[in-house]
């Protein structure tokens, strides 16, 4: 696939984290799998029905709520939602996480064409480093800059305008891509030319 329009007299690329760089959902199922299997060593419950009742939930209602809802159907005392929650920033995966194919090779053409990559980081650092540390990254880790919204007043906006500063980049230098549940509205202001990751999936 050709990325020459997207790329084309831009400098740097920024991409968003979660379902733009890989499925979020690779991520959420591990933790839930290892959940399980804590509990099973833990409560005696068994892991297998934990894991497809949770797998379950979260393809029909999303991740909302989940702790919750599986501990009502099973029983968890609610001592171990501290534990569920810990899992998301310590868990060591049993399988590393893939980024879809397409965005690899996006990744690789602006490493190739010696354009800057930023990452582009919402919600909670230590979980999200977590993440980033188990992507099989195949040698471009080493490119990677890192800007987490939490550090800008949870605000995409605010975070890439400080970017563009920092960077000594102009709003026409770079292009940002961004997962298709991440409204576009979330960097308006910054006035940058922005893509949904689906039109390269």
């Amino acid at each position: 696939m050709s990325f020459e329009k997207y790329l084309s007299n831009k400098k740097a690329l920024i991409i968003t984290l979660d379902d733009a760089l890989y499925p979020k959902k690779d991520y959420l199922l591990q933790v839930y799998y290892l959940f399980s299997e804590f509990m099973a060593y833990s409560e005696q419950i068994d892991a297998k029905a934990i894991v497809d009742f949770m797998s379950k939930e979260y393809a029909e209602n999303g991740e909302q709520s989940i702790f919750a809802k599986t501990a009502t159907q099973f029983g968890i005392p609610e001592k171990y939602e501290q534990n569920f929650n810990l899992l998301f920033e310590t868990a060591r995966l049993p399988l590393k996480l893939l980024l879809f194919q397409n965005v690899l090779e996006l990744l690789q053409q602006v490493v190739l064409d010696r354009k800057q990559l930023f990452i582009l980081v919402d919600g909670n650092p230590a979980e999200a480093i977590n993440k980033i540390k188990q992507i099989e990254w195949n040698g471009l880790e080493q490119y990677l800059k890192l800007y987490f919204t939490a550090e800008y007043h949870n605000s995409a906006n605010e975070a890439v305008i400080e970017l563009l500063k920092e960077q000594s980049l102009e709003k026409d230098e770079v292009v940002l891509f961004f997962a298709k549940n991440q409204p576009e509205s979330n960097f308006v202001d910054a006035d940058i030319e922005c893509f949904s990751v689906t039109e390269i999936l």
